[in-house]
């Protein structure tokens, strides 16, 4: 599951963004396919053919490691994953922030330049050239930083409102960016958090029955809901908004779209990913949740303690 879905959002990069032609066309009836689009239509299915090959090697050579042990390297990855993406968003958003307020003050011109102040202006230009460079520092980042800090993305997302209330209040004064990036924040906040929380057992769970259950009894239970519901969901996310230019994750991504103000955050688009972000991290951590639920069943050792203050 977590090697088809990265093979996919690759893929999907390709052709949507890269205009790659679709393994589909392959199949189209008088197709104007060239040498060079069988080319790289080949290396699409080789993608898809290594990801799920890779996996079976894997599993060979590490045969003898424990479900628990698959268990928490899957999860290593969904928090280095979501680390780095908290502190993308940190970056990106101060940035924005700086940029925006420059702008609505007139002061951008003195600061960078006109020619650059009027390219800062246009979302394709500071997508790329601002924000992108910005998410592989937060990923260089997160190599080094390994604790998940969403308290702190809590307390900007805190101190941003904060500063509204202050300036609208005392100083009269507000602006669009303001609103925006209490939004950009809280929704990281809420969407990256979610793989945390689950691998925490610490989502909201209707104890009718389950809390009766024994421990193998809900390893079952949990093993089923992992994949019936819980991949099953993340797969409808990634399909339904990166199938086609036009979905809701791809397009709004593609075109750097940003809000309808001209003088506000550049960051609409970011919305867009936190859906693929949301589904992506979720998926690694059901499947990390699926391994550990297994364990559960046959009764392994090592069972992990969840935290009192986080189970509900």
């Amino acid at each position: 599951m977590v090697t088809t879905m990265f093979a996919f959002v690759f893929n999907s990069y390709l052709t949507l963004a890269l205009e790659w032609p679709k393994i589909f066309e392959l199949f189209y009836m008088n197709n104007e396919l060239t040498s060079l689009d069988y080319f790289k239509i080949f290396i699409e299915i080789f993608v898809y053919f290594i990801s799920i090959a890779g996996v079976f090697y894997l599993s060979y050579i590490y045969r003898d490691q424990s479900l628990r042990k698959d268990c928490l390297l899957l999860n290593k990855t969904v928090n280095y994953f979501i680390r780095s993406c908290f502190w993308a968003v940190v970056f990106v958003g101060l940035a924005d922030v700086i940029i925006s307020f420059l702008r609505v003050e007139d002061l951008l011109d003195n600061v960078v330049g006109q020619d650059l102040a009027t390219q800062l202006g246009r979302s394709k230009f500071r997508g790329p050239y601002v924000h992108i460079p910005l998410v592989f520092l937060g990923f260089f980042v997160g190599i080094f930083i390994k604790h998940i800090a969403f308290t702190w993305l809590a307390f900007l997302v805190v101190i941003a409102e904060l500063l509204i209330v202050i300036t609208r209040f005392v100083f009269s004064y507000e602006q669009a960016f303001q609103g925006d990036i209490v939004r950009f924040w809280y929704a990281a906040l809420f969407l990256f958090a979610s793989a945390y929380t689950l691998f925490e057992d610490g989502h909201v769970r209707v104890d009718v029955l389950y809390s009766k259950f024994t421990s193998k009894t809900k390893g079952i239970v949990n093993s089923y809901g992992s994949v019936l519901m819980g991949m099953t969901l993340c797969w409808c996310i990634l399909l339904l908004g990166m199938w086609e230019k036009t979905n809701v994750i791809v397009n709004p991504m593609l075109s750097y779209e940003s809000a309808q103000s001209g003088f506000g955050m550049y960051t609409k688009y970011w919305l867009a990913s936190f859906l693929a972000i949301f589904a992506i991290s979720m998926m690694i951590q059901f499947s990390s949740y699926l391994f550990e639920s297994y364990a559960d069943y046959k009764n392994e050792d090592g069972k992990r303690e969840i935290q009192d203050n986080l189970s509900h």
